[in-house]
């Protein structure tokens, strides 16, 4: 015997989970808030990546650019999460790597 049928929010809302369209919205809106948090300066330099359990993973491109990151690590925190209040930011990590 069939089930009840489902409502079409939550059959897209499964759907949209199944292909990570929701990760790659919240991707973008997490590089535009870091790059507004930083600035062109550093903007240029540095990408943001994922948010895992809290921490939001930077891709800088040397390490004294990653240096001068963790100096500021409180205030681009607070930038950040008043940007993107549901992301719920605790942390940044910063790792040296490729900018394209």
């Amino acid at each position: 015997m069939p089930g009840r049928p489902k409502a079409i929010g939550d059959i897209v809302a499964q759907l949209m989970a199944r292909r990570g369209y929701a990760r790659e919205h919240s991707a973008s809106e997490c590089g535009a808030a870091w790059q507004a948090a930083v600035g062109d300066a550093f903007g240029r330099f540095t990408r943001a990546g994922a948010v895992r359990r809290g921490v939001l993973e930077v891709i800088v491109g040397n390490s004294a650019l990653m240096q001068e990151l963790t100096f500021q690590k409180s205030v681009l925190l607070e930038k950040l999460n008043q940007s993107l209040p549901d992301e719920n930011i605790k942390n940044l990590r910063f790792r040296v790597g490729v900018i394209e």
